[in-house]
């Protein structure tokens, strides 16, 4: 099945062979080095969904439910293939297996990493989103244990502009564009030794609970 999006016919062939391949390598990147897996995901012009849906609750921003992931592990032709099949799809990351997601406003996360750094408190990688969000990438569980945690630290009762993404959740990987807005970007890229096994919880989640009632 077929996938485009606004203006993608009027690109000259030679770019946009050469965009397909470096979407490729980005996924072949994800899975093969990063051991996460990744699922094509809508684009966004306009505020219209590619999904087709004139009334789709998360234009841009949600799998596409005709197509495959890409697996954890995938080789560069794997990804190559993959991604060939679905032309201008956005890479998304299926949140709950190798991560979950710990979310704040943009202001309060680059606060809160840059205290961390100094604390040298082990951190895995982090997003910034158009949308104005931080996303600080800790081990799974997060989600379903964020409740009790900010109760035994205290914060139970706080007003925190924080949230927990687990399973069933999706978020744009680095550099796709998220809802037509602007691409994701890295506030501390992925290395080897945090991207398969990012820290507990626990460990950031005083500081960011800190630094989101302060903000």
């Amino acid at each position: 099945m077929g996938f485009t999006i606004g203006g993608i016919r009027e690109m000259r062939p030679g770019s946009w062979r050469r965009g397909r391949t470096a979407g490729a390598t980005a996924v072949a990147e994800y899975t093969g080095l990063r051991g996460w897996a990744v699922a094509p995901g809508a684009r966004a012009v306009s505020g219209v969904c590619s999904c087709g849906d004139a009334a789709c609750p998360a234009p841009g921003a949600h799998p596409l439910d005709f197509a495959d992931e890409v697996p954890a592990g995938a080789s560069l032709q794997a990804a190559a293939d993959a991604w060939a099949r679905v032309p201008g799809a956005s890479m998304l990351l299926p949140v709950g297996r190798t991560f979950d997601v710990l979310d704040v406003a943009e202001a309060a996360g680059r606060r809160a990493l840059a205290r961390m750094e100094r604390m040298g408190l082990p951190l895995g990688p982090v997003t910034v989103t158009p949308t104005g969000r931080t996303q600080f990438f800790v081990a799974p569980g997060a989600a379903a244990g964020l409740p009790g945690l900010l109760y035994r630290m205290g914060w139970d009762d706080a007003d925190l502009d924080l949230r927990a993404l687990g399973p069933g959740s999706h978020i744009t990987a680095p550099p796709s564009d998220l809802a037509g807005l602007g691409p994701v970007r890295w506030l501390r890229a992925p290395v080897p030794d945090t991207a398969a096994t990012p820290p507990q919880a626990r460990l950031l989640l005083g500081t960011l609970a800190y630094i989101c009632h302060r903000w």
